[in-house]
């Protein structure tokens, strides 16, 4: 046979010059050697069954007389007879060294040392070069090559030398030799090394069954679990079913390979074909699929036969394995993968309670366009994959927003998102879970989870009890930025604040709520209502150029000139302490220093930017505010001037002059300013009022100021200040403090930490009123609550409610009586936080009688809030609010007598307490103002919480809301009267640019709730009642929120037509009241009269915004503490002028002329009164309990701030009224 052709020949090759094939030989080297190893292992294991058998006998009785024997056991305890003995011993306590030779192969295999790794990762790497070069160079099958001149060959040699030395490590470590033997990897080994070395002494080389090397992959997934990389059981799974799979089909392809190439041997080879690898592995894949195109056919008979029996496995495991893999690949984590962070930008982590609706409320502030460039990208974390909408969502803010699943109690996946490097973690809160106290549970731990991996955090929790657990995590610090928002501490605080002010919780929603303008053409209150909606409150400090300022002085300026609106600033404290307080609307004393941070409303956050570029040098002559931009000169700075300049400008700006001609220190002062710089340094904080500072130098120094001066420095009065954490005040300066030294210590009014009205805990009996009790209780002016909830149902925290009503910077007579009108059971679980606030009581029923509401009086309500604590106990979302609407419906549908009416008509004696209301013009505070007789309930000022928004349609029935408005542009939320938890969603994003803002409204809507008594409350879940000492009272010279009237008072020439920043300056200079906003009649706009009573909201109107006389202006109101010094005002407090705008078209007033009249009556018929006046309290008091009696009701004087003025006032006061304690503070 002529071979020639088959077996490339060469002349400088000594290879069989007939052309004769050898591929016998390398086949016939694998063969024996698998066989003779497994006859010398089947041959040693006959002869050592044999020797067991033959001394089976010997062993039997050695080893009974080693259990009889008690030698052998004083041998394990340790003695040792002789050295016989002991040397028998000492080998059986030792380990063979075919055993250490064994677990040594163990470990270097199993790659549980660096040595064994490297030995693991060489063989994976061999695998694939040895494979990839069959791949390769598969033509042709049989060649003759020289291998000392052969580099591929000497490169194979190399790598099977490697397998064989890995070979003998695994024989080594196999405990069943035998099955070792018959492994895949064996039987690979098998017939994969000795060819090599054949080759080496044939000079020729045999491609053969180098593609069983193919099988070596089974083995991948348990190498990838030796090196750590395979950790789930998904993953393992999947790597080893594809790595079946692989080599199966590129092992069967091999040998397709090898068999078409070569030919049949029983033909003399004559019936190969030629096929590259690639072609055989496209031809596998088509059979096993069972396509077959029959391009690609076997030729020879072995082939064909190997094709029938690999139809039968491969179609089957192609049948189960595919679609598990696929199964498997589908089931992976579309969001499985880790954030890459971007250098130069900040990430934060989102996660909690992830949905479409808290989602979208979150992006839409956090991404406004209104806030500055926010370079900030937002990962996600959830354990569920988005929904469609959801991933929607994500992908419209591709640029900015990640999201990966995973748990945040899985350090895993919290190292999968950085979290280590992150800028903040903000937690997400369920508003809408049945059951509040585990959706809180959920919160803190993935805050333990997450607090020690960086520093701020950002939890939200549903029940104000929650934040107690959040202070024993050991790395929650209040103190450097963790913040938690509770929303129903927020929610009751929003809806309190409603009570005092009607529509404020609208006007404070909208303005940490990022909202883009929407400009209307038509005049409509639509039109002025969307103006004030624009506006959002920022943060930016101000300029050099307001150094050594009061706060009035920069409020006016920043509003007039800067079109800016300034409500407070942020300062620190002087009590020694190094954290910053926030001052909202602080008095002249505070002064401005440089890097102070002011708080602002307006629209954009650019506009913000003038209050740090503004220069006097350059910008005084502007009138455009948009020109004022960065300027470039060098200002000389403030804190460079003298002590004496610093006194001297502190002293012009009290006394109103210039500095010229201020003569608040004399040349005397001048001479001995470096005594005062030493004795008294200057604040680097803020310039202290002059006058306390110049006191002290005084006292020290008596000859340095005139006897003049030290008259009006010493009755100098120090305006209020908000902070609870401040004390500013000289409790010598403070007015009426001759009464305070006075007072019983031993009496608590208050609790400890003066911030709040406190009495001794009363039963739940005491003050539970019967439907005729009530009835003869004659309420009026106060705020009824109307509570639906049972046994079962989730607390809502009613003392979140309770808590702004009774702060400490009201007068005990200006307290507003609460009436809760509800479930008996369901109340009996809040009263535990109730039981020490004045002036509350419960009348059991339910909300939808209309023989309840009457009892109670609640068309001479101030205020009817309607809650439920059933509203996320249903599933339907359209039915979560049926409570709640059923009952506003009701009330609006209820008529009335004219009980106002019937009652003026009667004598003075008999009117019902705080029915009186009658204000002089000198008094701007408003109440809430209603028409005068109450007639019909849609007249009653109602507010009602809702879960869900669309729900606000259902409210108004002459609405015509579209169903799909956004609820701040319903009418219902405009006017104040709805209010929903989902406004609340944005203030995340408003904390995390600011943590600052979230103090602000804290301290605005929760009357004064601070961390201190959050860690008072965690200790005991009640308020604890504290002496009267100068430290607690001046905690109650705080501002309030108050509403001005303009149809009478002071205001009265403004109202008509005037200029709304005219009354802003005045307001500001005359009273210290910072006006922010107006609540206006709905059809004020229009030239007909209308007898709608509705009013919406307008927030921070321009200056040249006119007035109209119906209109309410909302203004931040310093604390007055003459307020609680009159004994002789008749008229109740917080509604002084309540009466008075009964109707917006006819205001009932009393004239000028009369006042004098009408005050020599009042203390003419005084006993008189008083007599009658005592028989009705002592009514009242049968329900109010803690209400002392010589609590007469009274007036609310607020004078001008003139310095004249308040000596004067603080003389007479002191000269008319004994030094005795303040019996409206008593509980």
């Amino acid at each position: 046979l002529d071979m020639d052709v088959i077996i490339p020949f060469s002349p400088d090759v000594p290879c069989d010059n007939n052309g004769q094939r050898m591929w016998w030989a390398f086949l016939a080297s694998s063969m024996v050697t698998f066989f003779g190893g497994l006859f010398i292992i089947l041959l040693w294991r006959t002869l050592k069954y044999l020797w067991t058998v033959c001394c089976h006998c010997n062993i039997k009785k050695k080893e009974a007389q080693k259990v009889n024997n008690p030698a052998n056991s004083q041998a394990a305890d340790g003695t040792a007879k002789g050295p016989d003995e002991k040397d028998e011993v000492v080998p059986a306590s030792e380990v063979g060294w075919m055993t250490s030779v064994k677990d040594w192969a163990g470990v270097m295999i199993s790659a549980q040392t660096l040595t064994g790794r490297v030995l693991v990762r060489t063989c994976v790497m061999n695998i694939y070069v040895t494979f990839s070069s069959f791949c390769l160079f598969y033509s042709p099958i049989e060649s003759c090559q020289n291998f000392y001149k052969d580099f591929t060959l000497q490169i194979d040699m190399f790598f099977n030398v490697f397998f064989l030395l890995y070979f003998g490590l695994r024989f080594i470590a196999a405990n069943d030799k035998l099955w070792f033997w018959l492994e895949v990897n064996s039987v690979v080994d098998f017939f994969t090394v000795p060819p090599v070395f054949v080759s080496v002494y044939l000079n020729r080389s045999w491609l053969g069954l180098r593609f069983l090397r193919a099988l070596r992959l089974i083995q991948f997934s348990e190498i990838l679990q030796f090196l750590n990389i395979l950790k789930t059981s998904n993953s393992i799974k999947l790597v080893n079913l594809c790595s079946i799979f692989i080599s199966t089909w590129l092992t069967a392809a091999g040998f397709i390979h090898l068999v078409e190439n070569s030919g049949d041997p029983w033909e003399n080879f004559q019936n190969s074909q030629s096929l590259s690898y690639w072609e055989c592995v496209y031809l596998l894949m088509v059979t096993m699929s069972t396509v077959g195109y029959g391009d690609v056919y076997a030729k020879t008979t072995l082939g064909r036969l190997f094709m029938v029996f690999f139809i039968l496995g491969g179609l089957a495991m192609f049948a189960s394995y595919v679609p598990e893999i696929i199964e498997l690949i589908g089931n992976r984590k579309k969001y499985g993968g880790s954030y890459s962070a971007v250098n130069g930008r900040k990430h934060i982590v989102v996660c909690g309670h992830i949905t479409l609706e808290s989602v979208s409320n979150f992006l839409k502030d956090f991404l406004h366009k209104d806030r500055d460039d926010v370079n900030v990208e937002i990962v996600f974390l959830h354990n569920i994959s988005p929904n469609l909408e959801l991933e929607a969502l994500f992908k419209r803010h591709f640029t900015q927003v990640e999201f990966y699943q995973g748990s945040v109690l899985n350090p895993h996946d919290l190292a999968r998102v950085k979290i280590e490097s992150a800028d903040a973690c903000l937690i997400l809160a369920n508003k809408y879970c049945p059951d509040p106290d585990a959706e809180d549970a959920s919160n803190i731990m993935r805050t333990v989870y997450t607090g020690h991996l960086y520093q701020e955090l950002f939890p939200q929790d549903t029940n104000y009890h929650s934040d107690a657990h959040l202070l024993n995590i050991p790395s929650w610090n209040w103190k450097e930025g963790d913040d938690a928002i509770c929303l129903a501490e927020l929610k009751a605080g929003f809806i309190a604040q409603s009570c005092l002010a009607q529509g404020l919780s609208t006007m404070l929603a909208n303005l940490f709520s990022m909202r883009s303008f929407i400009e209307i053409e038509e005049d409509t209150w639509q039109k002025y209502y969307l103006e004030g909606v624009a506006n959002e409150m920022y943060t930016e400090y101000l300029s050099s150029a307001f150094v050594g300022l009061s706060f009035p002085a920069v409020c006016e300026l920043c509003y007039v000139k800067l079109k800016l609106l300034l409500i407070a600033i942020e300062n620190k404290s002087e009590l020694g302490e190094s954290r910053l307080v926030i001052l909202i609307n602080p008095g002249n004393h505070v002064k401005m220093q440089e890097g102070t941070l002011g708080f602002f409303i307006a629209s954009d956050a650019k506009e913000v930017k003038r209050a740090f570029f503004y220069c006097k040098a350059c910008h005084d002559d502007i009138t455009d505010p948009k020109r004022i931009k960065k300027c470039g000169c060098k200002r000389r700075e403030y804190t460079h001037m003298s002590a004496y300049k610093q006194m001297k400008l502190a002293c012009c700006f009290d006394c109103g002059r210039s500095e010229r001609d201020c003569s608040c220190m004399s040349g005397s002062v001048h001479s001995n300013m470096d005594t005062l710089q030493r004795a008294y340094p200057l604040s680097s904080v803020s310039v202290h009022d002059c006058a306390t500072t110049l006191r002290a130098f005084e006292d020290e120094h008596p000859s340095t100021l005139s006897p003049k001066k030290k008259q009006r420095n010493g009755g100098m009065r120090n305006s209020p200040n908000n902070s609870p954490n401040m004390m500013r005040h000289d409790p010598l300066l403070i007015p009426g403090n001759e009464q305070m030294e006075n007072m019983d210590m031993n009496l608590k009014q208050y609790d400890s930490t003066g911030m709040f009205h406190w009495c001794p805990s009363k039963e739940i009996e005491k003050v539970i009123l019967t439907r005729s009790e009530a009835s003869m209780t004659v309420l009026s002016g106060h705020v009824v609550v109307c509570i639906f909830g049972d046994v079962t149902s989730a607390l809502v925290g009613l003392r979140n409610l309770v808590m702004p009503l009774r702060a400490s910077n009201f007068h005990y007579h200006e307290l507003k009586p609460i009436v809760f009108v509800g479930s008996l059971e369901y109340l009996r679980r809040e009263w535990e936080t109730l039981h020490n606030f004045p002036k509350v009581s419960i009348l059991p029923g339910t909300p939808l009688s209309r023989a309840d509401l009457r009892a109670v009086n609640i068309n001479l309500c101030d205020m009817c809030v309607i809650l439920s604590a059933n509203q996320n106990n249903i599933d339907d979302a359209s039915l979560q609010d049926k409570e709640c609407i059923l009952a506003s419906l009701n009330i609006k549908s209820m008529q009335f007598d004219d009980s106002i009416g019937l009652l003026q008509a009667n004598s003075q004696g008999f009117t019902p307490p705080g029915m009186d209301r009658s204000s002089p013009d000198s008094s701007p505070v408003h109440g809430l103002a209603r028409q005068a007789s109450v007639t019909t309930g849609a007249n009653i000022p109602i507010i009602t919480e809702l879960v869900n928004d669309s729900n606000v349609q259902f409210l108004d029935q002459d609405d015509d809301d579209d169903p799909d408005t956004e609820l701040y542009l319903t009418q219902p939320f405009a006017c104040g009267t709805a209010f929903a938890v989902s406004v609340l969603d944005s203030l995340m994003s408003a904390t995390y640019f600011n943590d600052n803002i979230l103090t602000l409204i804290r301290t605005l809507v929760t009357g004064g709730a601070t961390p201190e008594l959050e860690a008072l409350l965690a200790e005991e879940n009640a308020l604890q009642g504290g002496y009267s000492t100068p430290q607690t009272l001046a905690n109650r010279d705080r501002c309030r929120v108050a509403q001005l009237a303009l149809y009478d008072g002071p205001f009265a020439d403004l109202g008509d037509g005037g200029c709304y920043g005219d009354l802003f300056c005045k307001a500001l200079k005359t009273y210290n009241m910072l006006c922010f906003g107006i609540y206006r009649l709905r059809d004020a706009h229009l030239a007909t009269p209308s007898q709608c009573t509705k009013r919406y909201v307008i927030t921070n109107p321009p200056y040249e915004f006119e007035l109209v006389p119906t209109d309410l202006i909302f203004c931040l109101m310093q604390f007055d503490h003459n307020a609680g010094q009159s004994r002789t005002s008749l008229s109740h407090s917080s509604h002084s002028s309540h009466s008075s705008s009964k109707k917006s078209s006819s205001v009932h007033s009393i004239p000028t002329t009369n006042r004098q009249n009408r005050s020599s009556k009042a203390r003419e018929a005084g006993h008189k009164q008083n007599a009658t006046r005592m028989n009705r309290m002592s009514q009242e008091r049968k329900w109010f309990t803690d209400e002392p009696e010589n609590a007469y009701p009274r007036n609310i004087q607020i004078k001008p701030m003139s310095m004249a003025n308040q000596v004067n006032q603080y003389k007479s006061t002191s000269s008319l009224i004994p030094p005795i304690r303040e019996v409206e503070d008593e509980c």
